[in-house]
């Protein structure tokens, strides 16, 4: 089926209102949340083949995401999609105002091959919930887990409501030449910036959820055993290859030393046999991302791993030191597993330099001092973060997930996301049986100094 033959028909489905029903939104996602169920160990299979990852890691950090947040919008779509009041004010007495809830239309959603299930499916169920159609084009880096997607999911929804499309660069671009209600991507900035100008022909509103390089920072008063232990599952889980994933520590000086130890101890301990241990570590995606990772790496700076194997698109969990804002690995987001390590002295002027960079997606602060962490909260912008944590916050959908300037903007999970993928629309309900006569003709000083007494 052609690419314009599958939007049209969509179009056409979602004209009739059909999807603004909350009963068939729900018959969708609970068909959907059964069919992931059924066909768990297809997708276990398909994940492992593109990038060995264990089933305990799939389960972890892509399909519990799924069932979480379909059964989210199962149980709170009723709620969400009824008409919101709101207080109208004396200008408009007597009269009663509302927001209406409504799904934009025909939506593309554009995945990302790091987390392939989680980062596709689970906005193109936000937008199935919202009440939209939905075009899903996964990433075709990993080619099983497209595969597996676009076979679920086109066997058993139809075309006109929810559709698959696979494909690499050709097949976005001729995708992107045709109009939509609603993009999202997710991805590289570099990437966002094409499919941004692309929208902007159609005047297609667009959310991008991108990266960048998110500081994490580790300070003196902190506990530095448990800080290692989180750092290190949050920058190697999926081997680095994840967007939130602390892309460089700034640690105090006073303290460099020791948090190295504590960050070596806990490599040791989790990563010791990573090779033979396949469950619990992945393979890079592709030769060229293995390839320019191993170029980051300078051998001088290796604290901790730095073994690579080209064959397997290994590289081991590696912490370089000595870093300077100047290294070629500071210069782009690392998006593997290299973790640098830089030391400061001055919080102020540590500070001002990130500020001064692209904003990230992330940022972290191990620390028990509140001022201080407040200070980092106050002067830096990043998406979102966490104190004392990494990577956990995008776990609660009472939160919003998204990027801020080159990380990318608009947010979703839970009702962020169920916004995202609807207009508000703004209603002032008045009655006929009065209507004050001060805004009509004629003018005069005195209805002049009525509105002014009202209105300020």
């Amino acid at each position: 089926m052609k690419i314009s033959e599958i939007i049209s028909k969509q179009r056409d489905f979602f004209n009739t209102y059909k999807t603004k029903e909350i009963n068939f939104r729900i018959d969708l996602l609970k068909k959907f949340k059964r069919l992931i169920k059924d066909n768990e160990e297809l997708l276990y299979s398909a994940i492992y083949d593109d990038f060995a990852k264990s089933e305990f890691e799939t389960y972890l950090t892509e399909i519990s995401f799924l069932y979480h947040e379909v059964n989210n919008f199962i149980k709170n779509i009723e709620k969400w999609s009824k008409p919101e009041k709101v207080s109208t004010g004396f200008t408009n007495f007597p009269a009663k105002s509302y927001i209406i809830p409504e799904p934009l239309g025909v939506t593309l959603v554009i995945g990302a091959w790091n987390y392939p299930y989680q980062l596709s499916l689970v906005p193109a169920i936000t937008s199935l919930a919202a009440g939209n159609t939905v075009v899903l084009k996964p990433s075709e880096l990993p080619e099983n887990t497209s595969k597996i997607m676009a076979k679920l999911i086109n066997d058993n929804f139809p075309p006109e409501v929810f559709h698959v499309i696979e494909g690499g660069v050709d097949e976005t671009t001729e995708i992107l030449k045709h109009r939509f209600d609603k993009i999202f991507f997710t991805g590289s900035t570099k990437v966002g910036k094409i499919i941004y100008q692309s929208a902007a022909k159609h005047l297609t509103p667009v959310t991008l959820e991108l990266g960048g390089k998110s500081p994490c920072f580790v300070f003196k008063d902190a506990d530095l055993k448990m800080t290692a232990k989180r750092i290190v599952w949050s920058k190697f889980l999926n081997a680095g290859q994840t967007c939130v994933a602390p892309d460089y520590i700034l640690v105090e000086h006073s303290i460099e030393d020791e948090f190295l130890k504590a960050l070596k101890v806990e490599i040791e301990k989790n990563y010791k046999d990573v090779q033979a241990d396949a469950d619990n570590y992945l393979k890079i995606i592709n030769d060229s991302n293995y390839d320019r990772l191993t170029k980051l790496m300078d051998q001088d700076k290796i604290f901790i791993g730095g073994q690579t194997q080209a064959s397997e698109r290994f590289i081991s969990p590696t912490v370089l030191k000595n870093i300077t804002f100047d290294d070629d690995i500071m210069q782009e987001e690392i998006f593997g597993p290299l973790l640098p390590v830089l030391s400061f002295t001055d919080l102020y002027e540590t500070i001002s330099i990130v500020q001064n960079k692209p904003k990230p997606l992330s940022c972290y602060i191990y620390t028990k001092n509140k001022k201080t962490s407040r200070k980092i909260l106050n002067e830096v912008s990043f998406g979102g973060g966490a104190v004392n944590d990494s990577l956990m916050h995008l776990t609660n959908i009472n939160m919003p997930f998204g990027g801020v300037g080159h990380s990318g903007f608009g947010s979703y999970h839970g009702k962020y996301g169920f916004d995202n993928f609807s207009h508000k629309k703004s209603i002032l309900d008045k009655p006929f049986w009065y209507e004050p006569p001060i805004k009509y003709t004629p003018y005069s000083k005195l209805k002049k100094k009525l509105v002014k007494w009202l209105l300020e």
